[in-house]
């Protein structure tokens, strides 16, 4: 039924040659005409209306497009207006921008009403389907694959590699079947845990070719980006060499079988394998849909040989396959061969691991010909993880099977069978009627599990058929790396990160093959097959691979974690911690494995980074790192100005008086542990002098730098002012932002107060009256040999000249096992002398430590005061169950104790008692740090407590980790600086341990409440 047109006022629109889009029953029409008619519809004041037909709903040059029958240059959503590409021979549409809309309304004036038009089903459409044919005229379709053909039988053939039948059952008979299987599982925990991160990946987004290296550039940025693509490509690029070596080895063996070599053993490999790889450079050059042809024949030939080899494992062995190791299925033979034999300089269980490793690396090959297939965020999360599974099941099948049914040593002579129950026979073949005790003792077995790598072919039922296989998956194996390493590559290159590499992306032919990078790979893998030593390449490929591996995860863990908005995946089936675990796993076992490779990966990732963080590549893909890094920042800050403050919420915020950081790296190690991750840290630095002349010092940079490499997440400020005290006290009051500003001062303690000048005294001593003025926790530290190791270091104090390379070691970076954590709360500051310590044994390097309270007491009342203590520690849930009393606290110190505190307050005292008192006043004017006799009288009971501590110190807490001691408090313009810094000295004297003096603002930070 025709629908009637409305129009209540008739506009001219001029007519072309080209046709409506239409969309549904609504058509979608386009005026277009010249640039002189394009511009009459721009500046004509009172458009005209007429009926308008389907002959003149056009689009050609401009863009004028009629929108729901309205003659707007709105446009509706469209797939164009957000692809970065478009159909060839068509031009690509855009939508209107903000000037052009904005001047139509504006010269026009009003909106023309609808126009609904009637258009036959069958039509609909027609001029859609009219321009893709004529697109696909000019345009010839590249190959593309599904995930069963282009992902998951790729990745199947490049897993079922060279370690599948040359090493697995060499693997077992080392490792046994046990340790085996729980290679296997760990290599399957990590590529199961990587699959998964590079299916939430991979589904980010549209995926173009590039595989690994364009998911995790587009998702990190080019700098992380960069880095992985070098290193995998590389990595696919030597895995070339290892399977195409695991080939030659078969075609030697077979050779030496039937007498014929080329030149020796050692050189036959090379030979061989440098015309494989030549070959197979060849298939690779003549297009995907060949390779893709070889694949799937790959494929059924290794079916076909797994096949064969579980029947074989059935049969009943003849006489010869007896003779070498063969019993066929025996429940002795699977408990001999359950647990380990290792054999050999290099024999151990990560040594089989790196061996092993590489077979479960190829689960990568369908992502790297991501621009190759029909549909990657569909086809890469379900063809990797099928690849995976049926894999990881092949590989513990034929694990156990081949344990189950052959023992480790055999001589391979028939001659060697004797009657069951001989005498003079040992091992497990002799209940078989075999005896190999002669060829087994003296090390010359030939045959068995552990001597023969050819077992597979001695148990299949046809031993060629073995042979074919081990053909198919190593020259598979080889085809796939040999096409995902240019891959990989070109794009890399495409993308000019790197300096001299972008002749190597250029592309030729439908699929945009990279001839050139093809050429690269094969001189690379032609290289390390000159080595033509299995075992040796193997490891090198586990460190790369597992880099590769660790940045993948890392790449998907930090996209989770900083919630971008641009972090959709499609794919839901990941965790983000999951990742984060296999990352550090990947890491750890890359050292596990061979330490100086690992160094040389990480050196090579790490260089990479540094070159393309230095150089900024001048792209922009949108990372998660730039969209969300400061505007997280600033909304959290903002955000806690709303939060009320909660003793629950209290966290030691640190302002520490480093210095430069580099001169005290105990002092930033201790408070970096602490705070580290939960709780604000800064480093601040007073530099001392007019600030003109210090104003070029103030530079942050370089100190930044060296907190960032320690791995301290710590601020940096820096002030200039006449003297210490007074840089303090502007670093207390300025320093910080909202309510994230420092609560706790952490200083050093002064260990040349006696030769320094005693006005320097009064400013220290002065630093501790203030921060308690500012209503600020202290924290003082002392170490025996000092925290100040500027000296040694011979550096400056300006940021500029700080060696960032320069990290020295202290205590605190190192584990600390089940030595002690003593903790004298002897006053009630509020709870934080307990809250810091139990902040440091969070922390794995502390965990491990024992914490002990001790608490002043009466010793009549000992058992009731302890038991006091351990139900408020148990109240505070701290973990701390260890309390000691102590009865003696108040017992007179040792003569000689006593007399070596005097003589440390003898320079600074007044010995006013026979002197004038005019002259005293006139004293403590000018010297207002000396110590008068009354003084020493009214503090000598606090003086006496300080000097007996230490004896308890010494007594209890001679081999402790740390010590921690409630501050003594002088009273303000009662105690001079040095009989304070004296009560301190004597206090932390002569002890091995760190000590550190505490003292809350006396405001609760520990709390038993739920609210």
């Amino acid at each position: 039924m025709a629908v009637p047109t409305i129009c209540e006022s008739p506009v001219q629109v001029p007519s072309s040659d080209s046709r409506g889009i239409s969309h549904g029953r609504f058509t979608i029409s386009t005026l277009t005409g010249d640039e002189e008619d394009t511009k009459s519809i721009y500046c004509q004041p009172e458009p005209t209306y007429d009926s308008l037909s389907a002959s003149n709903l056009t689009q050609s040059s401009t863009f004028y497009l009629r929108t729901f029958g309205y003659n707007t240059l709105d446009a509706v959503p469209s797939y164009e207006h957000y692809a970065n590409t478009h159909m060839a021979g068509q031009e690509k549409k855009n939508r209107p921008t903000l000037a052009d809309l904005r001047c139509y309304i504006m010269d026009m004036g009003q909106y023309p009403p609808p126009l609904y038009e009637n258009r036959p089903d069958d039509e609909l459409g027609k001029e859609e389907r009219e321009v893709q044919l004529n697109g696909n005229k000019l345009a010839e379709e590249p190959v593309r694959f599904g995930w069963i053909k282009g992902v998951m039988i790729r990745c199947m053939l490049n897993i079922w590699g060279v370690i599948l039948y040359l090493r697995l059952s060499w693997i077992t008979a080392q490792a046994g079947i046990a340790l085996t299987w729980l290679i296997i599982i760990m290599s399957v925990i990590v590529t199961s845990i990587t699959g998964l991160s590079v299916s939430a990946i991979s589904t980010n987004g549209k995926v173009k070719s590039g595989g690994t290296y364009f998911l995790i550039s587009r998702s990190l940025g080019p700098e992380l980006g960069g880095s992985i693509g070098l290193i995998f490509a590389f990595a696919n690029a030597v895995a070339v060499s290892m399977h195409t070596v695991g080939f030659a080895e078969t075609v030697r063996d077979l050779l030496i079988e039937y007498n014929a070599t080329i030149v020796d053993p050692t050189n036959d490999i090379r030979i061989i394998g440098v015309i494989t790889v030549t070959v197979l450079l060849g298939i690779s050059l003549a297009g995907m849909e060949w390779e893709a042809k070889a694949q799937v024949g790959f494929f059924f030939v290794i079916m076909i040989s797994f096949a064969n080899y579980i029947v074989g494992t059935i049969i009943p062995a003849s006489k010869e396959k007896q003779a070498k190791g063969f019993f066929s299925y025996r429940a002795d033979i699977f408990a001999q061969n359950l647990l380990p034999n290792w054999r050999g300089d290099d024999a151990s269980f990560f040594g089989m691991f790196s061996i092993f490793f590489p077979s479960a690396t190829g689960i990568l090959a369908g992502a790297n010909i991501s621009g190759d297939l029909k549909d990657p965020a569909v086809s890469i999360p379900k063809g990797t993880l099928s690849a995976i599974f049926w894999t990881a099941f092949s590989y513990l099948v034929i694990s156990a099977t081949i344990g189950s049914c052959m023992i480790r040593d055999a001589s391979g002579s028939v001659n060697d069978s004797i009657p069951i129950g001989s005498m003079d026979c040992e091992g497990l073949a002799c209940d078989y009627g075999w005896n190999f005790t002669e060829c087994t003792q003296a090390g010359t077995c030939k045959y068995g599990l552990i001597n023969y790598y050819q077992t597979m072919s001695l148990v299949s039922g046809f031993a060629p058929l073995i042979t074919a296989g081990i053909f198919g998956a190593t020259l598979s194996s080889a085809l796939a790396c040999l096409v995902s390493a240019p891959k990989v590559f070109q794009c890399l290159c495409k993308d000019n990160l790197y300096p001299g590499i972008g002749f190597f992306g250029k592309g030729f032919g439908k699929n945009n093959e990279p001839i050139y990078s093809y050429f690269l790979t094969y001189v690379i893998a032609v290289g390390f097959v000159l080595i033509a030593e299995l075992n040796m390449i193997a490891p090198i490929i586990s460190n790369f691979f597992l880099c590769s591996y660790a940045l993948i995860n890392f790449s998907c863990f930090h996209a989770s974690v900083t919630n971008s908005p641009g972090w959709r995946p499609s794919f839901r089936y990941y965790n983000k911690w999951a990742s984060l675990f296999c990352a550090v796993i990947s890491v750890v076992i890359m050292f596990l494995l061979t330490w100086w490779a690992a160094l040389i990966a990480i050196g090579i990732v790490g260089f990479l980074l540094a070159y393309a963080l230095y150089k900024k590549p001048a792209v922009n893909w949108g990372s998660s790192v730039q969209a969300g890094s400061y505007n997280m920042a600033l909304s959290y800050c903002v955000g806690l100005n709303e939060v009320d403050d909660h003793i629950k919420n209290y966290r030691p915020q640190c302002l520490v008086l480093t210095g430069p950081p580099n001169f005290r790296p105990a002092l930033v190690d201790f408070v970096g542990t602490v705070t580290k991750n939960h709780s604000l840290m800064v480093c601040g630095n007073v530099l001392i002098g007019p600030h003109k002349e210090k104003v070029s010092e103030i530079s942050s940079n370089g100190h930044i730098k060296w907190l960032t490499k320690r791995k301290i997440k710590s601020f940096y400020t820096s002030v200039a002012a006449n003297d210490l005290r007074s840089g303090t006290q502007m670093l207390m009051q300025a320093v910080g932002l909202g309510r994230m500003k420092p609560n706790v001062l952490v200083m050093g303690f002064k260990r040349n107060w006696q030769s320094d000048h005693p006005q320097n005294v009064e400013n220290y001593i002065g630093i501790i009256y203030d921060s308690f003025d500012f209503n600020y926790g202290v924290c003082m530290m002392r170490m025996k040999h000092g925290l100040n190791i500027s000296r040694m270091m011979q550096a400056h104090v300006d940021s500029s000249a700080v060696v960032v390379a320069q990290q020295a070691s202290t205590i605190f970076q190192l584990e600390q096992g089940k030595k002690t954590i003593d903790i004298y709360w002897l006053f009630d500051d509020g709870g934080l002398t307990l809250l810091i310590p139990y902040l440091l044994t969070r922390k794995k390097r502390w965990r491990s430590c024992k914490v002990r309270v001790f608490v002043g007491g009466q010793i009549n009342r000992m058992d009731e005061e302890r038991k006091a203590m351990i139900t408020l520690l148990s109240k505070f849930r701290l973990g701390f169950h260890e309390v000691h009393v102590l009865p003696d606290i108040n017992q007179k110190p040792h003569p000689e104790h006593l007399k070596r505190f005097e003589d440390l307050i003898a320079p600074y005292r007044l010995n006013d008692g026979f002197k004038d008192e005019a002259v005293v006043n006139e004293l403590r004017k000018d010297c207002p740090w000396k110590i008068s006799d009354e003084e020493i009288k009214n503090s000598n009971t606090k003086s006496l407590r300080q000097v007996r501590l230490n004896e308890i110190l010494l007594d209890y807490s001679r081999d402790a980790a740390l010590i921690v001691v409630t501050m003594p408090v002088a009273r303000k313009d009662k105690c001079p600086s040095t009989l304070y810094l004296a009560w301190l000295e004597i206090l932390s004297q002569d002890l091995r341990a760190p000590v550190l003096l505490i003292r809350g603002n006396q405001q609760n930070v520990l709390t038993f409440y739920c609210q």
